[in-house]
């Protein structure tokens, strides 16, 4: 016997909702399998410089955007009290005093206009660039080197300088990834907080590039989330010469510790870039500190090796790491 169903076209793009959510929500809830590659980070990050919308709310809002919010308004002299991060009490007060002086409602919150309005008179330590877009764009291979000590990036072509902007680099808390990373993405307007251009890199632990901000007074200083803040200005300049893939080389001279006694293969992170770093300083064949400790890197520790006498395994080990001039802090062994 068989039983013919009619089915509606109503009821027929029904059960298709049903079944669709079905689908998607068995994909989210089904276990996925945990990602093979190593990282010696204990969690990724991101440069954080977009922008939240801040309002007095009940709990109060709290974050470094909130501490740096306060750290202005008290160089203005709107606001007296602690960089503490919390969005409450004598800095909302602050804000609205601030919002009804620069001719913004004073309701508190604080959006890009608010964040704009935080600009004038203070001057920042490095002069915006004052030279005008170049005529003609920079012949042969580009490289942009980022000075975090400095806050400079210079523009290179074929090794010789070519420009030099003022930026903002991260905070000794969040600071901004060492290591020779790749331009992969390129976009205009891409957030609030990121200005009017965005050039992301290729970090392997987290979100980080060059990008323009609401925030012009920072630059010159070291108080991003680890992104490379520029005037909205120059960056526009600059991303209308720079190609995908080109290299940035974020560098500073601080002294640093290893958290580890050993590095192998497959692993990732800010360490590895730093190793790697000394592995070109001290002549080896590493064409990038990319942070992957990948075969071109096991390959450069393999020949330093041979050449002192070590066992060849390509494993960064304490022996290695003394030929590196590297120390490991024995308060940070991350076993």
């Amino acid at each position: 016997m068989f039983v013919t169903i009619n089915f509606s076209k109503h009821r027929l793009r029904w059960i298709a909702g049903v079944l669709l959510v079905l689908i998607v929500t068995g994909w989210y809830f089904w276990p996925q399998s945990a990602p093979t590659v190593k990282n010696t980070e204990h969690s990724s990050s991101h440069c954080g410089d977009v922008e939240r919308l801040l309002c007095p709310a009940a709990p109060p809002m709290q974050g470094e955007d909130v501490e740096e919010l306060q750290s202005r308004l008290k160089t203005l002299g709107y606001y007296t009290g602690p960089i503490d991060g919390l969005y409450v009490g004598k800095t909302v007060e602050a804000v609205k005093t601030l919002q009804k002086q620069k001719g913004l409602s004073p309701d508190g919150t604080v959006t890009a206009e608010t964040w704009l309005s935080m600009d004038s008179p203070v001057t920042t330590t490095a002069e915006p660039s004052k030279s005008p877009t170049p005529v003609e764009e920079p012949k042969g291979t580009i490289m942009l080197v980022v000075d975090t000590e400095k806050n400079t990036l210079t523009v290179l072509a074929d090794g010789k300088p070519y420009k030099n902007y003022p930026v903002c680099t991260g905070k000794t808390k969040t600071p901004s990834p060492i290591g020779d990373w790749t331009i992969i993405d390129k976009q205009k307007n891409w957030g609030d907080g990121f200005g009017s251009r965005w050039m992301g890199f290729n970090v392997p632990w987290g979100i980080y590039g060059i990008h323009g901000t609401n925030k012009p007074w920072s630059i010159g200083k070291n108080e991003s989330a680890g992104c490379i803040r520029m005037h909205n200005r120059d960056v526009e300049e600059l991303y209308t010469y720079i190609p995908l893939k080109t290299v940035v080389r974020v560098i500073d001279a601080k002294p640093f510790k290893l958290s580890k006694k050993k590095y192998i293969l497959g692993e990732t992170g800010q360490e590895i870039a730093r190793i790697q770093m000394r592995l070109q300083e001290k002549g080896y064949p590493l064409h990038l500190a990319d942070g992957r400790f990948g075969p071109e890197m096991e390959e450069a520790v393999r020949s330093l090796q041979k050449k002192h006498q070590l066992p060849v395994d390509g494993i960064v080990n304490e022996a290695v790491m003394a030929i590196l001039d590297l120390m490991v802090d024995d308060t940070k062994i991350n076993t």
